[in-house]
This record gives C-alpha cells, structure tokens and sequence, in this order.
C-alpha cells in the first residue's frame, strides 16, 4: 500500500528534479522556489527511508534507490495523466505511439519499421510520433514514462540500467569523406594524417562519441579543432560532401552514400565489431498491442535490412 504521507508534490518535485538534473531548473520549470523543491524531496527521502539524489558540481545525478522509484513513479505519473487527459480528448479514438530514436536507426531501420506497421495494423488510429536525441536523454524520457521505448545504439549508457534492452543486430562506426577527397584511396597505417583535416562527430556525452575517444587514446591523437559536434545527420552529410571533413558516421547512416560512390570508407578501421543495436523498453509500464506489434516490426526490419 503506498504511505498516505507521500503527496502528489513529493513526486512531482522528484520527477522533475530527475528530468532536468538541477533542482534549479526544477524550481523554475514548476514555478516553485528551489528551496520548496529542496524540502519536496527531501520530505520525500525521509518518507521513503533513502537518499534520491547525489549532489555534485555539475548538478545532481540519481542513486540507485532512485533510479528504482523513477523505474515506477514515472510511469505511474504518466498514466495518471494520460487518464485525466483522454477524459477531455476531443480527438476520440486518437492514440499515439512514442518511439524514441537514435541516430543510429533513423535512415533506414526505423522509417522501415514504422511503414510495415502502419501497413499490418490499418483501421488501428494509432499514430507515431517520434523523438530524437541522444541516449542519456531518451533512456530518461522512458523511465519517466514520457515514451514507450528506445531504438538504437546505447548499450554503454549508465541510463539503461532498470530498463529492458533487445538486442537486434551490430553496427559499426565509418571514417568516411566524399570521394575525390586528399584521402580517398590512401592506404593509412595509422591516424596520424586524420587530424590535419576537420572532423565531424557526435556530442560529448552520447554513446557513439564514447567510442570516438576511445579510438583517439588507441591511437594516441585527440578530436581536431575545430570540428562539428552534432547529431544532425543531414548536417554531416552536406558538411562532408561538400568540404574535406571526416564525417564518424553510423554505417546505416552513409550505406547508400557508400553504394553510390558519392562517399568512400577510410582505410583506417574505426571499429572491429561494432556496438549493440536494439529496442529498450520499461518493463514497470504496461504494454499495449500497439507496441507489441511495432516492436515486431522493428524485429523484421532488423532481419531484413542490407548487410
């Protein structure tokens, strides 16, 4: 039975401490001071018998005490709403499907997935509405409840703990420039002649990024300045055609490039295997056919894309 002590606020406060990961901009989203929203989670700690939050100089980050309580608060706040909402809906019937993605599915995976399962499920009024950024973001949107899953690369998030993840297949990371490029066709023993041109790579504190920096200490080169930090793949795209750039780049993300000659693969392997891609869904939110039935779809897309 839920302690009668614990009030709407106390959840509130904690949710949105745990989404915005300052009790500053906590405060300021919930129109409170940060001193109310300090004593909302606090009261909630002293309830609950355990520490919510780590405070450091770059915020405040969830303890495992409250990585479970958002596992189940989240998705529990989320469909209280969800309730009080369809009883106003105007737009009967209506329903969404919430899929977060990563980068590294929107080119084909995902689109795939999305057209064969509005084809299996028609007379369904479900439609998708999609969500992108990087991996700490998504994985925290789905453990609030605010999506019904995540697709993509992000097995090495810390985020993913509590969570359910699926793995679908591999992929791996290219060095790619556009063809003619002062590289193209160049046999590169090492990585020493990667920094004389601008790089384009993903943002600090994604997955994919993690990988970039492990490739730099293994060949003892760091990030050139300047480059473009961004996870804008149309961005990448026109930023590598059209200048000398090496564009770190999911291989679904360049593959038709690739075919069609307008980019070439460095010679220089970036990854030996590649990362985990797959589907992270909370298992304390209750599934619906609609997701089962596009996470299907994504199963299908997964087993039949190029190789």
């Amino acid at each position: 039975m839920l302690n009668h002590r614990i009030k709407l606020r106390h959840l509130n406060a904690f949710l949105e401490v745990a989404k915005r990961r300052s009790f500053a901009r906590a405060a300021e989203s919930l129109a409170i001071t940060q001193p109310g929203i300090s004593k909302a989670v606090r009261e909630l700690e002293e309830i609950v018998g355990a520490v919510l939050f780590e405070r450091g100089v770059q915020g405040v980050s969830l303890t495992q005490a409250g990585l479970t309580l958002l596992r189940h608060a989240g998705p529990a706040i989320r469909a209280l709403e969800e309730g009080v909402g369809a009883l106003a809906d105007v737009h009967v019937g209506q329903r969404w499907l919430r899929v977060g993605a990563l980068s590294t599915v929107e080119s084909r995976l995902l689109p795939a997935a999305i057209q064969r399962w509005q084809l299996e499920s028609q007379g369904q009024e479900v439609s998708v509405r999609v969500v992108t950024g990087p991996s700490a973001f998504l994985l925290s949107r789905l453990a609030l409840g605010e999506i019904d899953l995540v697709v993509g690369r992000m097995t090495e998030a810390r985020e993913i703990r509590d969570l359910a993840f699926e793995h679908l297949y591999y992929e791996s990371l290219r060095l790619v420039v556009r063809a003619g490029h002062p590289l193209d066709g160049i046999a590169l023993d090492d990585a020493d002649r990667l920094v004389d041109f601008p790089w384009a790579v993903p943002p600090h504190q994604t997955t994919l990024r993690q990988q970039v920096e492990s490739f730099c200490v293994r060949h003892a080169i760091a990030v050139p300045t300047p480059c473009l930090e961004t996870l804008s793949l149309p961005l990448c795209q026109r930023f590598t055609l059209d200048g000398d750039a090496i564009w770190v780049a999911p291989f679904e993300a360049v593959a038709e490039e690739l075919e069609t000659g307008r980019l070439v693969e460095l010679s220089l392997q970036f990854e030996r295997h590649g990362g985990s891609v797959g589907l992270c869904t909370n298992t304390a939110m209750a599934s619906s056919l609609a997701l089962d039935a596009f996470c299907e779809s994504l199963r299908q897309a997964a087993a039949e894309r190029p190789r």
